[in-house]
């Protein structure tokens, strides 16, 4: 059998994915060949010769790919806060840019905090927070069945791991009542919640996989913001830290909503990498 120098073959499924148009098309290359071998991507140099069917199985993947499953969705893990975490369908995929939010957010705490992440979606930025603050008391809530049998898996992988366990809540942020027996007693209140206009043009891999209801939030993607202002203003105690991933049109919109409460203080709006206006913070006076 002969052996084929993998370089080549990741080269060429470099040339597929860009020819699909699809973004960052060497790092999926070389991440689908990490996951067809089994080894860290930065092990690849490692390995000069791969046998056919390895090659085969790369091409399969990346034929996949091409059609814009998300990448996420072909290897069955995204990345966040130094976590692999499970995802797949019905569930919304961490981005990095949430990274940025997730280190503002630690930075405000310390000691054993009473945190809670709304919207959690696959349970990422609470079992980030759980994993670097091990004394903390994290909850998290999740209004989508689908989603929280995704965060309910990924709390039990890191238990198993040994962090600490976090408390998962079935509820929707935007209903009255939701947390009552926390009002008043929470440290920090992180969200990634839906945000994107509705009608707003997205790439396939979002409109296709992506939940509808995790992406989109009303006529100006809103809907849901409003309603977390509102629940964190009643969660936080005095001095604690609020932080809201938002769209990249909403650098003025999510901090006037903010500023609009009499309670939060300290009001700024924070940059993803690229300069874009990605997240919203406050703390509660």
């Amino acid at each position: 059998m002969t052996r084929h120098p993998l370089r080549l073959a990741v080269l060429e499924a470099e040339r597929m994915l860009t020819a699909a148009g699809v973004d960052s098309p060497r790092t999926d290359a070389e991440l689908l060949a990490a996951h067809v071998l089994g080894v860290e991507r930065s092990r690849l140099p490692l390995i000069p010769l791969v046998d056919p069917p390895v090659v085969e199985a790369l091409h399969r993947l990346v034929r996949e790919r091409v059609g814009r499953t998300p990448l996420q969705h072909i290897t069955g893990w995204a990345h966040l806060g130094g976590l692999d975490l499970d995802v797949g369908p019905g569930v919304f995929i961490p981005r990095p840019e949430t990274e940025l939010l997730l280190e503002w957010a630690l930075s405000t705490v310390s000691g054993d905090p009473v945190v809670v992440d709304l919207c959690t979606g696959s349970g990422a930025l609470a079992l980030a927070v759980a994993h670097r603050l091990p004394r903390a008391t994290v909850h998290a809530v999740e209004r989508d069945p689908v989603a929280l049998s995704w965060a309910r898996r990924n709390s039990d992988i890191r238990v198993e791991a040994g962090d600490t366990p976090i408390r998962l809540h079935s509820g929707d942020v935007t209903a009255p009542g939701v947390l009552a027996d926390l009002e008043g007693a929470v440290d920090l209140v992180v969200c990634n919640p839906p945000y994107v206009p509705e009608g707003t043009a997205v790439q396939p891999e979002v409109a296709d996989h992506d939940p509808h209801d995790a992406v989109f939030s009303g006529a100006d993607g809103l809907d849901v913001i409003r309603h977390v202002v509102s629940l964190a203003a009643r969660l936080l105690k005095p001095g604690g830290h609020l932080a809201i991933e938002h769209d990249d049109t909403h650098g003025e919109s999510v901090p006037a909503l903010l500023s609009a409460r009499r309670v939060l203080t300290d009001v700024r709006d924070h940059v993803d990498l690229a300069g874009r206006p990605r997240f919203a913070t406050a703390r509660r006076a």
